[in-house]
């Protein structure tokens, strides 16, 4: 019991200084010092965060709503209806539907999804890519700064609080949550559950950036071009976007920062004449951007 007091008291005392060193003079020093190197990182946390969310939200057609009653004379449980999963991005199928979609899932999602097959879904698509690629290499480059800033300021941190409040320190500093996971990757599932209720199978097609790769050359071979000045249309996919950067030798456009004067500096790739106003895919209309100066671009063509 002594030693359990012991311990107890140590955790509290520790506790209460943590809380007092963040509290100190000291410490808001060195948080003013790296306070733009944080509101830069925030900023960028901020753009990746809309930039996964731009994706087009297909949807499975919409057969109408119903309730299900079960007034069977027969005691069946019946679990895998009461499972069945109710969500837009789930088509209810038979399973040989499911099996085809299993087997060729592009082809069945166009189908099942309502996906048209036209240039302007290819366009949509390509841009959903461009964004999701910029979003997983910025987290990486985020993740890569903040560490680098926090590293720049440890040995004015004490030892203990770097040991066993790292991720504190962090907090304290202003830097928001950096979410890494992948869970904004859209998933769109075919489900089969048997008759009797009693069984249930699905396929998930997850548009993750290599998934979405593969995705946009099956729709470009689906699609007629429509020619461009400068020939036939390009496709937006990752070998295009590491083309267009090398092309311009990992530099802005606009402000000329590159990825030698700042490592961790996101670059993005921007339409010059923006799809929605009637600009493509090409080499010609391509060009490299920061993520500040792509973001207060916007639509505008310069």
């Amino acid at each position: 019991m002594e030693i359990l007091f012991y311990i107890f008291f140590a955790f509290v005392a520790y506790k209460i200084y943590v809380s007092l060193y963040f509290k100190s003079e000291k410490f808001n020093a060195i948080k003013s010092s790296v306070e733009q190197y944080t509101k830069n990182c925030n900023d960028l946390n901020d753009h990746i965060e809309d930039l996964k969310s731009s994706y087009a939200d297909i949807r499975s057609f919409d057969y109408g709503e119903r309730q299900l009653y079960d007034n069977s004379n027969f005691k069946m449980k019946r679990r895998k209806w009461r499972e069945e999963a109710k969500s837009h991005r789930t088509h209810h199928c038979s399973s040989s539907v499911l099996k085809n979609a299993s087997n060729q899932p592009f082809k069945y999602l166009c189908k099942y999804f309502d996906i048209k097959i036209t240039e302007e879904t290819l366009s949509i698509f390509e841009q959903v890519l461009n964004n999701f690629s910029a979003a997983e290499q910025g987290k990486i480059l985020l993740k890569n700064e903040r560490d680098s800033i926090v590293s720049s300021i440890s040995n004015s941190i004490p030892l203990l609080i770097r040991c066993f409040s790292r991720e504190r320190v962090g907090q304290e500093l202003g830097f928001n949550y950096i979410d890494l996971s992948d869970l904004y990757f859209p998933v769109y599932t075919f489900q089969f559950v048997s008759a009797g209720g009693n069984s249930s199978s699905k396929c998930d097609i997850k548009l993750d950036v290599q998934n979405l790769d593969k995705f946009v050359r099956y729709l470009s071979n689906l699609v007629k071009f429509r020619n461009s000045i400068a020939g036939q249309r390009a496709l937006m996919t990752s070998n295009l976007r590491e083309k267009i950067k090398s092309r311009d030798n990992f530099s802005c456009k606009i402000c000329c920062l590159s990825v030698a004067e700042e490592k961790n500096l996101l670059l993005e790739i921007d339409h010059i004449i923006p799809l929605a106003k009637g600009g493509v895919t090409s080499e010609e209309n391509l060009q490299t951007l920061c993520w500040k100066c792509n973001r207060s671009k916007g639509t505008k063509i310069f």
